[in-house]
Order: structure tokens, then C-alpha cells, then sequence
């Protein structure tokens, strides 16, 4: 009895990442929300997702980082930042990487600050709402209710990892421990099929490669050093290779589509610049402003 469903469970999985192969094969071009949904809504907020989700993105793109109680935390940066982020009582912080890192504090202590009431003067259309930095549990939980909830497609997660060597055991744990943390916590959320991990870091990537061979992984890219140079150190060809717009041309492109790789560039709000990145073949855009691209990549 115990065999048989064994093998039942590894048949269920195999069909997971059959259909998961499937999906990343298509040519649907990929709107990912950065941070949600950041032009209208507070950056990496639950609000910012579930509105890029009415908008329709097949992805939501995100920031983790770890807690001194070693909780998952959806954060761009792994400290409080003076920009957007103020005390409960709305009372301006120091710009102090250090007396705010994350890592120092307990979620208890996260949930004291405010992302969101503020706004940010970067976007002046981002929506002033009190909002805290939330678990990505919690912010599974969520999406995964509303989509349910209204017979919604399932969307994917597009999850960066905030870790940089500097950053070891100060700011972050280190990358074994970083990358076993958020991927057993998608394996409980069961929805790894429909994950991609994106890191500048190649250390996160190379240990969830070594850990499952199917996950998809994604290579953030922000240097000129070229695509060769990026992939040999990163030791493996990536499923997305995923560069800073300002870097992407057509011989890029050709080059990673000849190695079955694809191309997603951040971070992409104009929507002229949406249309000549599409034209010239890339597979997705990530975008602040996911309205804007639905709407001139969408017709």
C-alpha cells in the first residue's frame, strides 16, 4: 500500500512538471508585476498584488528576505528604507542600514512600520494606503484566495532572492540556509510548479539547481560584463535570463533563445519601450506599471 502511493505521488509530480514544462514552452508573452504592482499601489504590499492580479499579469514579481525569527519577509531591501517606510505613529526613520536591518528584527517588530501610508515620491501615482511588509506566506495565502475565490487563472510567482556575499550572516543568512528556507516553504505552499527564483546572486541559484533540477530559475543580470561571461559563472544554463532593459538588443536575444533560454528585462515602464522590446522578440516584460503593459502588449 505504502508503494503504491508512492508511486502515485511521484506520477502526480511528474505531471505537474509536465504541465509546468508545457506552460514555459508556450509563447505567451509574460506581464510580470514588479513588486506587485508599485506605479499604483505600495511596493511588495498584499494590496499591490491582489490588484495586479485584477489587472491580469500571469506573474507576480517579488523580493524576499529573512527575519532574525527566520521568517520569509517580502522586502526589496532587507532593511527598512527611510523612502516609504515610517514608524505606526507615521514619524519619519533614519536612513540607518543598520538599526533597521531586517535581519536584526522579529516580524513582531517589522509590523510596526508602515510601507505604505506615505506613498512613495517616485510614483506619484502609487496610492497612499497603510500597509506593513507581509510574510510571503501570507502573501500566498492571499493570492492563491482571491484567484479561487473568482475563478481566476493561476498566476506565477516570480520570487528574488536579496542576498549578496557582503551580505552573509549580516544582513541575510547564508545562501544554503537562505535557499532551503524559501524553498521548503514553497514546497509546503505547493505551488513550486508554478515558481520562478530570480537572484543577482548566482550562489541562490546554483544551490536550487543542486536541490531540484526541475525548479525554473532566473538570472537577474544588471552589469555589462555580456551574456557568456553572466552564464559561465553562473555555472548552468538558466531557464530565463533576465537583464536590465537598457542591455537587452537583438544579439542578445538570439543568443539566449538559441540556448532555449528566455528573455524578461526589468524594469520596463514606458510603453514604447514595451512595444520595442516585444517586437524585438523578448518573451516578457517586468513592469511597475502592469496596467500600462497589459494595456499596449495585450491586443
Amino acid at each position: 500500500m505504502l508503494s503504491c502511493t508512492l508511486m502515485m505521488k511521484n506520477f502526480a509530480t511528474a505531471v505537474l512538471l509536465a504541465i509546468t514544462s508545457f506552460i514555459f514552452a508556450q509563447s505567451v508573452y509574460d506581464i510580470q508585476g514588479h513588486r506587485g504592482c508599485r506605479g499604483l499601489y505600495p511596493e511588495n504590499s498584499i494590496i499591490g498584488f491582489i490588484e495586479a492580479v485584477k489587472l491580469g499579469v500571469n506573474t507576480l514579481e517579488l523580493d524576499v528576505v529573512v527575519s532574525k525569527d527566520n521568517q520569509l519577509v517580502v522586502s526589496h531591501e532587507p532593511w527598512m528604507s527611510a523612502s516609504f517606510c515610517f514608524t505606526s505613529d507615521g514619524k519619519s526613520i533614519e536612513d540607518n542600514k543598520e538599526k533597521y536591518n531586517i535581519y536584526q528584527l522579529t516580524y513582531e517588530q517589522i509590523k510596526q512600520f508602515d510601507c505604505g501610508i506615505n506613498g512613495n515620491s517616485k510614483f506619484p501615482e502609487q496610492k497612499k494606503i497603510s500597509t506593513t511588509k507581509p510574510l510571503l506566506s501570507e502573501v500566498i495565502d492571499a493570492v492563491e484566495k482571491y484567484i479561487s475565490a473568482n475563478n481566476l487563472p493561476p498566476v506565477y510567482y516570480n520570487i528574488e532572492t536579496k542576498s549578496t556575499p557582503e551580505g552573509d550572516n549580516k544582513f541575510h543568512p547564508a545562501p544554503a540556509e537562505f535557499s532551503l528556507l524559501l524553498y521548503n516553504l514553497l514546497q509546503q505552499k505547493d505551488i513550486l510548479h508554478r515558481c520562478i527564483v530570480q537572484s543577482f546572486d548566482p550562489r541562490t541559484l546554483q544551490i536550487l539547481k543542486q536541490k531540484d533540477e526541475n525548479i525554473v530559475l532566473a538570472l537577474l543580470v544588471a552589469n555589462a560584463d555580456g551574456f557568456e561571461h553572466n552564464i559561465t559563472r553562473l555555472g548552468f544554463t538558466p531557464q530565463i535570463y533576465s537583464p536590465n532593459f537598457l542591455l537587452v538588443n537583438k544579439k542578445l536575444i538570439n543568443n539566449c533563445h538559441q540556448k532555449g533560454i528566455k528573455v524578461i528585462p526589468w524594469t520596463v515602464n514606458e510603453e514604447k519601450k514595451m512595444l520595442q522590446l516585444k517586437k524585438m522578440g523578448t518573451d516578457g516584460v517586468i513592469t511597475d506599471h502592469p496596467d500600462r503593459a497589459i494595456k499596449v502588449l495585450r491586443n
